[in-house]
């Protein structure tokens, strides 16, 4: 008894041991990003919601518009927000270790926190951008459906591919420098290959099978069934969480065998 209440301490200590200092990471981070800034967490607002005007415009005002769900503009900020908190954290990810190496060699603390920070703090300004969806949706007379429930879990995907990518990157990124600039090419190819200024049903029969393969796939298929339940493609969902299972898989297996080497290269 005493054996495993001892066990169980020693676990609970450990998680504790990460949890605090992840939060007193992610908080540092976020007050670093906004010290300096008047308008604080708006601009990671304003970003996306400046994007979504655009697009708006251009297929609503220029071109007759044959893809998407009215009102358009909720269409573009449900899948808008997450590729926002996607983009940016895969690529602070690339910086992960190089841009704290001082803080990396000198704390003892486990690697990987230095990668899920990034991820916690990005992901808290999404949840702070969710009230701009709120009101776009009250203005243009959207109707929430009983799949916002679903939200939670989109959540919880997408914060664990993000993780997984994070933990293949950020290592790697010591070895090969280049590999940072590669990586912002192709997440500027995967903005258009992901359903975001289009659905997934827009797609053409040939290319749609082939969506599975990209997790953010299902995953926005998640958040936008909130106000589209015909977006859910539950086929898409379950590709989405196979591939992410995969990733954290390869993930775990990449980190743990290049960060000793890595740190050493810092």
């Amino acid at each position: 008894m005493s054996e495993a209440l001892g066990a169980q301490r020693k676990h609970h200590s450990r998680w504790a041991g990460y949890w605090r200092p992840l939060s007193l990471l992610t908080r540092r981070d976020l007050k670093v990003r906004y010290s300096t800034s008047v308008l604080g967490y708006l601009w990671s607002i304003l970003d996306p919601l400046v994007m979504s005007l655009i697009y708006w415009f251009v297929f609503t005002q220029v071109f007759d518009r044959s893809v998407g769900t009215e009102p358009y503009l909720v269409f573009l900020l449900t899948a808008l927000l997450p590729w926002v908190w996607f983009n940016g954290a895969v690529s602070d990810s690339t910086k992960a270790f190089l841009k704290d190496v001082k803080l990396v060699r000198s704390l003892s603390l486990p690697r990987s926190i230095w990668v899920h920070r990034i991820v916690a703090s990005k992901g808290i300004e999404f949840l702070l951008s969710i009230p701009v969806v709120a009101i776009f949706a009250i203005l243009t007379g959207a109707h929430l459906s009983p799949y916002v429930l679903l939200f939670p879990l989109a959540v919880l995907m997408q914060a664990a591919l993000i993780g997984a990518l994070g933990l293949i990157l950020a290592p790697l990124v010591v070895f090969f420098r280049d590999l940072e600039r590669a990586t912002k090419l192709v997440l500027r190819f995967l903005f258009y290959a992901s359903p975001i200024i289009y659905g997934t049903v827009d797609l053409p029969d040939q290319i749609e099978p082939w969506a599975a393969l990209n997790p953010l796939s299902g995953i926005f298929s998640l958040y936008r069934a909130a106000f589209f339940p015909d977006q859910l493609d539950w086929i898409l969902v379950t590709g989405s969480a196979a591939v992410t299972l995969v990733l954290c898989l390869v993930g775990a297996f990449v980190f743990r065998r290049t960060i000793g080497t890595a740190l050493k290269e810092l």
